[in-house]
């Protein structure tokens, strides 16, 4: 078990856990996820740690396939400029290691942003705290537990 599945269990949220055997040359966990599940790639999203002109920490959730757009994320969190977080700051303040970076259950509550392009999916896929494990849910349901904001954050 892991923090964000625990969150899942407690609060009776529905949700599917997806395992399969992590290779650590893998050059893209998330791409990783996609091929090894037989997923579409647009389906399956990362969690990356962005840090604001202040030193807050952003988590941005955009889809494996594409990369998060700083500008747009510090926009979407109204600050002046976004860049990605220190590794260190990142696996302290979740409590995961990179790589397995949910956006669930993390030990400090960081504000949330989740890539528009996961609203019109039924459900989608996340990290679920450890390489190799992915949580199917419904995006609004993890809007819900990560009281995360939808916004045009990521970039084919």
């Amino acid at each position: 078990m892991t923090p964000a599945l625990d969150l899942l269990k407690k609060a009776r949220a529905e949700h599917r856990v997806h395992s399969y055997e992590h290779d650590p040359k893998a050059a893209s966990y998330g791409l990783e996820a996609a091929e090894k599940l037989g997923l579409d790639p647009a389906q399956v999203f990362k969690t990356l740690l962005a840090a604001s002109e202040k030193g807050e920490l952003l988590v941005a959730v955009v889809p494996v396939g594409g990369t998060l757009d700083l500008k747009a994320l510090a926009h979407a969190a109204g600050v002046k400029k976004a860049e990605m977080a220190d590794p260190a700051a990142a696996q302290r303040s979740t409590g995961y290691l990179l790589g397995g970076i949910s956006p669930l259950g993390q030990k400090k509550r960081l504000r949330t942003f989740i890539d528009n392009s996961a609203q019109p999916f039924a459900s989608i896929f996340v990290s679920a705290g450890r390489r190799g494990l992915e949580v199917e849910l419904a995006p609004a349901l993890l809007a819900e537990h990560t009281q995360a904001k939808f916004a045009d954050i990521g970039r084919a």
